[in-house]
């Protein structure tokens, strides 16, 4: 059988990396079928995308979208299922028994998941492998506010195991909360909207990074690099101009954890270098979004992640630190925040040097996220379809 007669499913969610394996896998000659809930997501109108599928909305329905993914991979045909958000990562870490006994399991099991989601339970574990954190504490915890701090979730998806989430339902948590010295968060407003208590942890100001590794019992098969040098946000946020680099030192770090965790799966291990030293952010335990950059370096995750589905070894690859890449719509986005928003534990930059920051960078590193010369058309989509979120509809 070749490759071309054996298919990987997909979700389409509207992410870079979502449509990147898709387009990886297609341009290896594999079948690829792409599910989703939406209607009209980026993925459904590339050239490299064989076949799409309806499924239920795993927010409204996780047993509905359980059931639909099971069905795919009980055909004779699909090899392997990709994780590009913690919905799918979940079903599949939370059903691990019933889809191995279809496809080879490339993902974590649900005990390493929930430690992977709960980011107390992450810190326990990056201290026990020696990885430096930031004081992360239950916010109800907390008795001195005089330090710069964040307040975001505990668990990186809210169920009704992690959360007051109806059953057979899930959601990403609400934002990050800035807080400055002194400034008091109304903890009970706060449990109230996150449906859990969340966890209150020091702010850094340091520049974010992170490690990519494919993992099989908490070995690295494959790993790459990034740093992030735009956020959504000014203040950071998801990457939208990022740069493949290679530190010794991050992947001591993000390696350690993984092989505490014993981490099976695709991984982005998300740190902020705080004098000196790597300190754990979070840990994505799936195919990451920013994932463009690592394949325009020459480290193609979904290829890899097929070889090691149908019991193949993984070729070495020829990583090219120093490689960038643009989320363009990101970059407006970014740019967007500098003029309208306030962050109080961050430096605005200018206006000014921005639009000549985002310039500069797209002239001297033209690779781009999910523009593709040989592949237009979701990028057209995608922009169609942030135009259409952000217009009203008249009725």
């Amino acid at each position: 059988m070749t490759d071309s007669d054996r298919a990987a499913v997909v979700p389409a969610v509207g992410t870079p990396g979502s449509l990147s394996t898709i387009r990886s896998l297609g341009r290896a000659g594999v079948y690829t079928i792409s599910v989703s809930e939406m209607s009209r997501p980026p993925s459904f109108s590339s050239r490299y995308c064989d076949a799409t599928r309806a499924v239920p909305d795993p927010t409204a329905d996780l047993a509905g979208y359980r059931d639909a993914l099971l069905a795919l991979a009980a055909r004779g045909d699909v090899e392997t299922i990709v994780p590009v958000r913690e919905a799918d990562v979940h079903v599949l870490a939370s059903h691990r028994e019933q889809f191995g006994a279809h496809i080879e399991p490339l993902w974590p099991d649900r005990e390493t998941l929930d430690s992977v989601h709960d980011r107390l339970a992450l810190t326990a574990a990056a201290e026990r492998a020696g990885v430096a954190t930031p004081e992360t504490v239950p916010l109800d915890a907390i008795d001195d506010w005089d330090r710069e701090r964040i307040v975001k979730a505990r668990y990186a998806l809210l169920t009704d195991r992690m959360g007051d989430v109806a059953p057979n339902t899930c959601r990403q948590p609400p934002t990050t909360q800035f807080l400055a010295p002194g400034e008091t968060p109304d903890i009970e407003a706060r449990v109230e909207q996150m449906g859990h208590v969340p966890v209150a942890q020091t702010y850094l100001d340091g520049p974010e990074f992170c490690l990519r590794a494919l993992c099989v019992d908490g070995e690295a098969i494959v790993t790459s690099q990034k740093r992030l040098h735009r956020g959504y946000k000014y203040a950071r946020g998801p990457s939208v101009y990022h740069e493949a680099v290679d530190d010794r030192a991050l992947t001591a770090a993000g390696e350690a954890l993984l092989a505490e965790l014993d981490y099976t799966g695709l991984a982005s291990v998300g740190f902020i270098r705080d004098e000196g030293r790597y300190r754990l952010l979070e840990i994505n335990p799936r195919v990451p979004a920013s994932i463009p950059v690592d394949i325009h370096a020459g480290v193609d995750y979904p290829r890899a992640c097929w070889r090691l589905a149908t019991g193949r070894a993984v070729d070495p690859a020829e990583y090219r630190p120093g490689t960038h890449s643009h989320l363009l719509r990101g970059e407006l986005v970014h740019l967007h925040s500098v003029i309208r928003e306030e962050y109080p534990l961050a430096k605005r930059p200018g206006i000014g040097a921005t639009v000549g920051a985002i310039a500069r960078s797209v002239l001297e590193h033209p690779n781009f996220d999910t523009l593709s010369r040989d592949d237009p058309r979701p990028f057209v989509r995608d922009a169609l379809n942030v135009s259409r979120s952000m217009v009203p509809i008249s009725r």
